[in-house]
């Protein structure tokens, strides 16, 4: 039996007190890192020692065998106990002993239809939904699934109480401040944004690491197989153990490139699309991220994957694409809700392309359509993301993020200056026209909804 800290709980403690208030189907967040499958194990213990039985959904084959050994050393009695994957589970719901609760890991994955049909198939079971990040790329919310949510603690006081490490974040700075100049609105020009800003993957990675990363064990984020390849053999070049993997690396080789890195005789795995979400590699120190993401979710899967604590430790995010740029600091505190957030209309089955940059707001991201999914401007022909190796890498700071904030708002007033109103294509776009003409706050509410961009 876990002996639980604190913090896990007073979760614990109020995810019952919703149960007791009647609410069936709940969702928790629980940042990153902070034991969200303790906390579960521990519910589980209870709930098979009252003879009730546990269902418990994961979405990667590599979380399941962990899952099973938490459970187990937590004393969850295993014969009232199934853990597997959704994949298989959504397919055999018939073949199930009826659960009296339901866990669903990563549940801000809820929202698709094979999650939908296992949880649907048991009426009566409670469902406890347990994510980092209740919060969906396309602008969903969870209410259609979740009818409470409890929130724990935020990043800043598990830092402050030495639940998770202190960060040192560096990133591009991409902005030379010095080459920017003020209209007489107060917003930056267009001529000097493009002077001081420049869209590209930037800094070399090897010489980051070697310079910020103090020989720490990493991770590092790639953007497809190919570039997690290269960086490996960048990095074995140079002295520096690594080894690359991805979603078609055979079990056995991924396994033992986990148990070598785990053992320390790896100093950095590469990767692309994987070791993302749930899986537990506790003794990683550094996190290199060459990935843009539009999704805030992966973004702190990414940058956190640092911060399990030990005395002493400062975690290194060195963030080479600008994430925190679009999402600001990791450590920073963010309100969570079940109410969704809508963003226009997406395809789910979308195709997703090689990596984009706006030239209008500067963004990076998967390319789906033709419009730039942050500003709503047009986007032209793709281009790949050009390398600069000679660039330095700064600590990133809340107000050099102010200041990017204040560029990235004066980048979409010039887009919409001298457009009507029907030519505008998102909600940004409408709010900026209604700022720039000095219209009432809620005129851009009124037309955005009228013109069918917020339900």
């Amino acid at each position: 039996m876990f002996k639980l800290r604190d913090y896990q709980q007073e979760t614990i403690s109020n995810l019952y007190k919703s149960m007791r208030s009647g609410h069936r189907s709940i969702m928790v967040q629980q940042p990153p890192r902070t034991g969200k499958t303790v906390i579960m194990a521990d519910i589980a213990r209870r709930a098979t020692a009252k003879g009730n039985r546990v269902l418990f959904v994961v979405h990667r084959q590599e979380i399941v065998q962990q899952v099973i050994e938490t459970f187990q050393a937590d004393g969850v009695d295993m014969n009232l106990t199934k853990i597997g994957m959704v994949q298989t589970i959504t397919r055999h719901t018939a073949d199930l002993d009826p659960p009296q609760i339901i866990f669903v890991d990563e549940a801000h994955h809820a929202l698709a239809r094979t999650y939908k049909r296992i949880l649907e198939a048991f009426p009566d079971a409670y469902k406890l939904l347990f994510t980092a990040t209740p919060y969906r790329l396309n602008g969903e919310g969870f209410t259609d699934i979740a009818d409470d949510l409890i929130i724990g603690k935020p990043v800043s006081w598990l830092i402050d109480h030495r639940f998770l490490a202190p960060v040192d974040y560096y990133a591009p700075s991409q902005i030379d401040t010095s080459k920017l100049r003020t209209k007489r609105t107060g917003d930056y020009s267009e001529d000097s944004i493009k002077e001081a800003m420049k869209p590209k993957i930037y800094g070399n990675a090897v010489k980051h690491y070697e310079k910020l990363g103090g020989g720490k064990q990493a991770i590092a984020y790639t953007y497809n197989v190919d570039s997690a390849l290269k960086l490996a053999q960048a990095f074995n070049s140079h002295g520096v153990t690594a080894r690359a993997v991805s979603g078609s690396t055979p079990k056995e080789e991924r396994n033992q490139i986990i148990e070598d890195y785990r053992a320390g005789r790896i100093r950095i795995v590469t990767n692309a699309e994987l070791f993302t979400e749930g899986l537990d590699l506790p003794n990683v120190d550094c996190v290199i991220m060459l990935r843009p993401t539009q999704s805030l979710s992966l973004y702190l899967q990414f940058a956190m994957r640092s911060m399990n604590p030990r005395e002493g430790k400062t975690a290194i995010i060195i963030d080479h694409v600008g994430n925190v740029e679009r999402f600001g600091l990791p450590t920073d505190d963010r309100q969570w809700s079940l109410e969704g957030r809508k963003k226009g209309k997406s395809s789910s089955g979308a195709t997703i392309k090689s990596v984009t940059v706006c030239p209008v707001c500067f963004a990076s991201f998967y390319r789906t359509n033709d419009i730039c999914p942050y500003c709503g401007s047009p986007l032209g022909e793709e281009k790949e993301l050009e390398v600069v190796d000679d660039v330095q890498l700064k600590k990133v700071t809340k107000s050099r993020l102010a200041i990017v904030k204040r560029i990235q708002s004066s980048a979409i007033m010039k887009n919409v200056d001298g457009k009507r109103p029907s030519e505008l294509n998102s909600l940004k776009e409408i709010q900026a026209y209604a700022k720039l003409k000095n219209y009432k706050p809620g005129w851009a509410y009124h037309y955005a909804k009228q013109r069918g961009l917020i339900k």
